[in-house]
């Protein structure tokens, strides 16, 4: 993706004149919720020679941390770092809106989990974006997306991350997921008897937190800019919209 657009880094893509992860961070400070926190990635040399970056980084309130081998590893590297609650998101959420952020962080802060993740109802994205290619969750309750929007909001939650990244590592051999999560729940989900409050009970339960969902009433959180086709969505769609940044 970097290189088709000839960047050193997929989150400095320019989406409507101006790069992800701008965009991205342009949302959180302008939700109220945020009060900074971290960049993790891209590479140190990366940083050095980014003016965006370099733009970024100098108003103080967000720092740079070098990224690790995989997004849960990355992830935990920036929360040993945070007080808790925290909120993680990517740098390549070209289309994240300060309202969709301060909705999640409202409700997630509302919860008795240790940590929360954010789905988008998967009939919201179909409809804005019906030849879209967007990865679909099917439960027995609903088909959701994505949303690349997880809150940490206790110590414990920090589990969540810990069971991710032993799943990251069985991503090409799906038989040893299926087994982590044992046979019996992977066959209910896809026979679609299982709902997602099952699933993530099941989840909680092998993380050993309880990790809770916020539903994200918003289409364009299931956006993030992961391939060209993704560029051209979010690069119409807020040319669409007549402003060049999200709120």
């Amino acid at each position: 993706m970097s290189h088709e657009f000839g960047v050193p880094a997929g989150v400095l893509v320019s989406v409507a004149g101006r790069a992800s992860v701008a965009r991205a961070i342009d949302a959180l400070r302008a939700s109220g919720w945020v009060a900074g926190g971290i960049l993790c990635g891209p590479e140190r040399s990366v940083v050095d020679h980014s003016e965006v970056l370099q733009d970024l980084l100098s108003a103080g309130d967000y720092r740079w941390l070098a990224p690790q081998p995989g997004p849960a590893a990355s992830a935990l590297s920036a929360l040993s770092c945070l007080a808790r609650p925290v909120l993680l998101t990517t740098g390549d959420h070209a289309l994240l809106s300060a309202a969709t952020v301060a909705d999640f962080c409202r409700t997630a802060q509302a919860q008795a989990d240790d940590a929360v993740v954010g789905v988008v109802p998967y009939r919201l994205v179909e409809a804005a974006y019906p030849n879209a290619r967007r990865t679909v969750y099917r439960f027995k309750d609903g088909e959701y997306c994505g949303s690349n929007l997880f809150a940490v909001l206790s110590d414990r939650g920090d589990l969540a991350p810990r069971f991710w990244r032993r799943l990251e590592k069985e991503r090409k051999r799906p038989w040893r997921i299926a087994r982590g999560l044992g046979w019996g729940v992977m066959l209910r989900y896809l026979t679609r008897r299982l709902s997602l409050p099952e699933a993530l009970g099941v989840v909680s339960e092998r993380a050993g937190c309880r990790i809770g969902y916020v539903v994200v009433n918003d289409c364009d959180a299931a956006v993030d800019i992961d391939t060209s086709a993704d560029w051209r969505i979010a690069e119409e769609r807020l040319k669409s919209d007549g402003d060049s940044q999200r709120r």
